[in-house]
């Protein structure tokens, strides 16, 4: 005896009444509280970069004095580069909080800010906070060799290679971050749609 379409059961389970969005005022209120907690910790995260910098200065001027004519400008440019990213790093980033008391659409409107500010930040991240502390750590790297000569790299193979490891994985770390804050954009987005704001 042959199913009726009415009793298939990909016909049941495809006219499954869907649920509403779970999205609730007080889900939103709490995205934003994680969101200002992440943009702390960002402006925090931000003070490394001349930090770094001004180690690895530090530590060339005082282990290679006799390349202080080579290195000097190369870490001064790096920690100046790093101060004026922290700059343009914390630069609009000082989110107020939202309102008491918002409606809905006015907290998904605050919400998707709070996420365009952190897709933003992590735009410029890249030139203002990690090309400074690549500058100083190449700029340490130059130091070695021409301390050491030519028989450095053996030797120097195993700090290279984290090195390289580390940019390779930051930039995937950044670039999916990226990519999930832009899916984030994209779910408020249709929230919006789906409730006609």
């Amino acid at each position: 005896m042959a199913d009726s379409p009415e009793n298939d059961p990909k016909t049941i389970w495809q006219n499954q009444p869907t649920e509403p969005s779970a999205m609730t005022l007080d889900k939103i209120r709490q995205k934003v509280r994680e969101l200002h907690a992440k943009t702390r910790r960002q402006l925090w995260g931000a003070l490394s970069g001349p930090l770094v910098a001004a180690f690895f200065y530090v530590f060339g001027m005082k282990y290679f004095p006799s390349l202080q004519h080579v290195l000097q400008p190369l870490f001064a440019l790096a920690l100046v580069w790093s101060l004026a990213g922290l700059y343009f790093l914390s630069r609009g980033r000082r989110s107020r909080r939202a309102p008491e008391g918002t409606g809905f659409s006015t907290g998904l409107e605050f919400c998707r800010r709070e996420i365009e500010r952190q897709r933003d930040y992590l735009r410029r991240v890249v030139l203002w906070g990690f090309g400074p502390v690549i500058l100083a750590i190449g700029t340490f790297v130059l130091a070695l060799a021409l301390a050491a000569g030519r028989g450095i790299f053996p030797k120097a193979m195993p700090f290279m290679t984290l090195v390289l490891v580390w940019i390779v994985a930051y930039f995937v770390i950044r670039m999916r971050q990226q990519r999930g804050l832009q899916r984030e954009i994209e779910e408020l987005n249709k929230i919006e749609t789906e409730n006609n704001w």
